[in-house]
């Protein structure tokens, strides 16, 4: 049984100009599906569906077997954690609290966590190889370390997917590798689905290429153009045709393993 599945969904503001339509697709246990395309093509806002903040005005999108419209936000927690890309630090909370902050939809309305709730965060901090940070004030990390505590959080809720929009978009190198490794690991290791909108295309190469199960939806001018391993989907007249790009897919020697290099616009 897939963990999501969207049938023939589609979206529109005002009822009249849609910003997607007719997409489809199966996020499986244990694999990565991306959603990549041009700005303006929906991609947000398909993750906003996703995740039960708007409903679509067309199809369905299924969580395990119900449909996404029927369900209340405690049960879509259940089967759906989310990591943003950005994230305002308000407060100086300890990182620790906001991890547990991920354990709230098991919670009572006036309970607070207990200490299988504190030993789940600690357990998922240690995952993303935070657990030293946990009684640091969470306004006093940099972008990289906040990222991978806002991935802690979502790992806490315990659900079978998670869902990221552009989840290395302000990472510099080192902490954007730093990510991408920990969520081949989680995918690998830990048999969770990961739902991600990106706009690096190579991210799609480094998961192929690190054997992880991997498949890639080009999305352009509001539906889906093609579904497939990267391989099959990130060639270079799909790139020229949706970013309008001269690009070709290098291989690097010893290894064999595959990137894009862009070369000009086109």
């Amino acid at each position: 049984m897939s963990v999501m599945e969207v049938i023939n969904a589609g979206f529109s503001y005002d009822g009249v100009n849609n910003i997607f339509e007719r997409i489809s697709f199966r996020a499986e246990p244990g694999e990565i599906f991306m959603i990549v395309g041009p700005n303006g093509c929906g991609k947000s806002t398909l993750i906003d569906n996703l995740l039960g903040l708007r409903k679509p005005a067309s199809g369905s999108i299924l969580l395990g077997n119900t449909d996404i419209k029927y369900m209340k936000p405690h049960e879509i927690a259940e089967y759906a954690a989310y990591v943003p890309q950005g994230h305002v630090k308000s407060f100086a909370y300890k990182v620790i609290d906001v991890v547990k902050m991920g354990r709230a939809f098991a919670q009572g309305v006036f309970s607070p966590p207990g200490q299988e709730d504190l030993e789940i965060a600690k357990q998922a901090l240690l995952q993303v190889g935070m657990a030293e940070f946990a009684d640091r004030d969470y306004t006093r990390l940099s972008g990289g370390e906040l990222q991978l505590v806002l991935i802690a959080r979502a790992l806490a809720q315990q659900s079978p997917l998670l869902i990221m929009d552009e989840p290395t978009a302000h990472l510099d190198f080192r902490h954007e590798l730093n990510v991408m490794e920990i969520v081949s690991e989680l995918v690998s290791s830990g048999g969770i689905s990961i739902v991600m909108a990106t706009h690096f295309l190579n991210q799609a190469y480094y998961f192929e290429n690190a054997g992880v199960k991997t498949r890639v939806a080009l999305m352009n001018d509001r539906v889906f153009e093609c579904v497939g391993a990267p391989s099959e989907i990130l060639t270079p007249g799909n790139l020229e045709n949706a970013f309008h790009i001269t690009a070709r897919v290098a291989t690097d020697g010893e290894e064999g393993r595959k990137f894009i290099l862009a070369l000009r616009n086109s």
